[in-house]
């Protein structure tokens, strides 16, 4: 499984609006030329979830690792 280094994840995620979801997160961190990395740890987070902002975010993808 990948380790997130959570600065180069909000990097990928700089200027999204929060809160986000799964599939927001995914399409933003795409369009800002994310890595298969970083695409394949955004989708392993749970559907139906939403972030209210990136500290939210970076405990969800501890939780998945």
């Amino acid at each position: 499984m990948t380790k997130a280094n959570p600065v180069e994840l909000q990097k990928h995620l700089k200027g999204v609006d929060y809160p986000a979801d799964k599939h927001e997160l995914i399409k933003h961190a795409k369009q800002q030329g994310a890595d298969r990395d970083v695409l394949a740890l955004l989708e392993q987070l749970p559907e139906g979830e939403e972030y209210e902002n990136p500290a939210d975010l970076n405990k969800a993808i501890g939780e998945i690792q």
